[in-house]
């Protein structure tokens, strides 16, 4: 088979083109760093729900297959745990930890599956999506309020009223989210056995085409407006932790759950996307580790260019 015509690099090469023309444009100035908020309420509270809400509805309660959230959160939750006893049970190496953990499953992940498994490995990864923020932040907010209840033990008790309020509102805001929300939405439509009436059928389908191309392109111009220098040793750990060893651990647990074909495929190249941008929100809300966590991302969207393409490789090879 001719490499151009391979279908790791049918569905890789636009992925990155269009991230590399992000680059470009954040580069040349065509988008400064003050837009890239706007795109990214353009992107998350239209294009994706528009998306999620569509894909979502044309899917049967009873035909979903939950194993592939066991499987993953059987891997990630005892790494994410033992890289914090690595690194140290510190606010900042909770974040770091979180950063070798935390998949950029949404802005990468939706545009890379659908173009190399289509609709049925899309179904696979939203179903992860819907409690994929929910799991893994909560447990992050949990271990920072403790880690921040022991660094202050000295001077006072551990509040047990603060931690359940950053329990909470972590809770809150994973549920209560342009993500999780139309998924939701979109699956009790689907339960309903209703069609979607094509007036309103197309334009969804018309802004969720819209979502993975201005999707890469904004990874790309937040990339090019990443500083990097001085953080490359710190970052380029965070990076392998999160696109090599997450992906391994991911396939050998999903492999132990009884996954083959393509829902063990899907569930690795999740987990072998780079590190997804809410690991900088929490860097930004406990003021720890944010040059640290903004240059892994851009590493280990970069690096990704060949760890997505081996975990790729590897599982079309393996499930051939």
């Amino acid at each position: 088979m001719n490499v151009a015509d391979h279908p790791v690099f049918q569905s890789l090469v636009p992925v990155f083109l269009l991230i590399g023309a992000g680059v470009l444009a954040g580069r040349r100035g065509w988008v400064g760093a003050g837009a890239i908020k706007e795109l990214s309420n353009l992107v998350f509270l239209l294009l994706i729900p528009a998306l999620l809400f569509r894909t979502m509805s044309q899917v049967r309660l009873g035909s979903l297959d939950w194993r592939p959230i066991a499987a993953y959160f059987s891997a990630v939750l005892p790494w994410f745990a033992l890289q914090i006893v690595w690194r140290g049970f510190t606010s900042r190496g909770i974040v770091l930890a979180l950063g070798g953990t935390f998949s950029n499953l949404v802005m990468i992940g939706i545009a890379l599956v659908g173009l190399a498994y289509g609709q049925p490995g899309l179904v696979t990864l939203l179903t992860l999506i819907a409690v994929h923020a929910l799991i893994l932040l909560t447990a992050a907010s949990v271990a920072l309020e403790l880690a921040d209840a022991r660094q202050r033990a000295g001077t006072q008790a551990l509040d047990c009223r603060r931690l359940w309020r950053a329990t909470w509102s972590a809770v809150r805001s994973s549920v209560i989210h342009p993500i999780p929300l139309p998924i939701a939405c979109g699956l009790l439509w689907g339960a309903s056995g209703l069609a979607l009436p094509s007036v309103v059928d197309r334009p969804l389908h018309l802004l969720g085409q819209a979502f993975g191309p201005l999707a890469l392109v904004l990874v790309g111009i937040s990339l090019a407006h990443t500083p990097l220098r001085g953080r490359w040793r710190e970052a380029l750990g965070v990076a392998l932790a999160k696109n090599v060893a997450v992906p391994v651990l991911v396939g050998l647990s999903a492999w132990a759950w009884g996954l083959r074909g393509l829902p063990l495929t899907v569930l690795v190249v999740a987990a072998a996307v780079p590190v997804g941008a809410n690991v900088f929100l929490f860097a930004q809300r406990y003021h720890v580790a944010q040059a640290e966590v903004t240059a892994a991302t851009a590493v280990s969207t970069a690096l990704s260019v060949v760890t997505l393409s081996v975990a790729m490789l590897v599982m079309g090879a393996l499930t051939a």
